[in-house]
């Protein structure tokens, strides 16, 4: 028998490394489509969804995206709001991210390529037909449309793809709705802190939420690993800090408060939030009854609920807790994130 050389040994290692690397690789791929397929089969005891019409007009109606598995995952959908568990009706469109005001609706969709996907931001009228596009630089995070329907804003991950660490990167873009201007980076706003012109390498920008006034809004700016709550203004381009520690911003219906989620010290770094409302004109601080970490811009459903995604078995579950910290938090609805309430 003949003994094997040293290099011919390596090599048969190596071989038979690279064996299993492609059976493992092999079963990743078949696992991964074996799940892509189930996905798009009706899962017994799931919501009913059917084809049918969905307008963002229809008044007393929640639309959101369907997350449910079977042939309508991804599409945008709607239930009454005040069932928000009962039969959704599906549209046909498809988005990552969505939100809707007076007629006019944001959805960021991927579009998918031989290679990777790219991302783009639809700006929809109240029938969902697109209006414009526009190209989106990153995975779609956030979005937004103003009271009037005149503004939409959405945030893109440019780098790394979660805020509970420290190693992303954000662009957030607004666009006007009746003209197609767009402000591709809230980074070229000048910014006003501690009442002094602030410059830095690293500012980030996220979660826009607008007034009714179409002039002001609200967002998280981020620097020198802190966040802060910054009110713009669209006429002067300008963003200045109001409170520290703010994130996902969302104002309430009369523009007096805002939600957001808060980092809590003690809390593990990849789930670290709470949900807050700050009352705006006394800067009071106000814990929600929500005490699991919600990663998400929350909504609100009227001037007294507030809704929001967590995670759940098929994606994401909605939940609604009080604004103003009693009562304790309800799941409303199962596969489901990214609410719009229709007027």
């Amino acid at each position: 028998m003949t003994a094997h050389s040293p290099a011919r040994s390596r090599i048969l290692i190596l071989l038979s490394a690279l064996a299993v690397l492609t059976a493992v690789a092999l079963a990743s791929v078949l696992h991964a489509s074996a799940r892509a397929e189930r996905r798009d089969h009706t899962r017994a005891g799931g919501p009913k969804v059917t084809p049918g019409t969905v307008t963002l007009t229809a008044p007393g109606r929640m639309v959101f995206r369907n997350m449910a598995w079977g042939p309508h995952r991804d599409e945008l959908t709607t239930v009454p709001a005040a069932a928000p568990a009962g039969p959704r009706t599906a549209s046909g469109v498809k988005c990552l991210r969505f939100y809707a005001a007076a007629g006019t609706g944001v959805c960021l969709q991927a579009v998918h390529g031989p290679v990777s996907d790219t991302y783009r931001a639809l700006i929809l009228d109240a029938k969902l037909h697109t209006k414009a596009h526009y190209d989106v630089p990153g995975i779609p995070s956030r979005a937004r449309v103003s009271p009037t329907g005149h503004y939409a804003a959405w945030t893109a991950f440019v780098g790394g793809d979660s805020y509970a660490g420290t190693n992303f990167s954000t662009r957030t873009a607004i666009a006007d709705t009746r003209t197609g201007d767009l402000i591709p980076s809230l980074e070229t706003f000048r910014i006003i802190r501690n009442n002094r012109p602030y410059q830095s390498a690293d500012v980030n920008f996220w979660g826009v939420t607008f007034a009714a006034d179409d002039t002001t809004f609200y967002a998280t700016l981020a620097t020198k690993g802190s966040t802060y709550l910054v009110r713009g203004d669209l006429r002067t381009r300008t963003v200045t800090t109001l409170h520290p520690n703010v994130e996902c911003p969302s104002l309430s219906p009369d523009g007096t408060r805002i939600a957001y989620k808060k980092r809590v010290k003690g809390l593990s770094k990849d789930a670290p939030w709470r949900l807050y409302v700050l009352d705006l004109g006394t800067m009071r601080e106000t814990p929600l009854a929500e005490t699991r970490s919600v990663d998400d811009q929350a909504v609100w459903k009227d001037a007294r609920t507030i809704v929001y995604a967590l995670p759940g078995d098929y994606g994401a579950d909605l939940y609604s807790v009080p604004s103003d910290g009693t009562g304790k938090p309800h799941r409303i609805s199962v596969s489901a994130v990214s609410p719009a309430y229709v007027d």
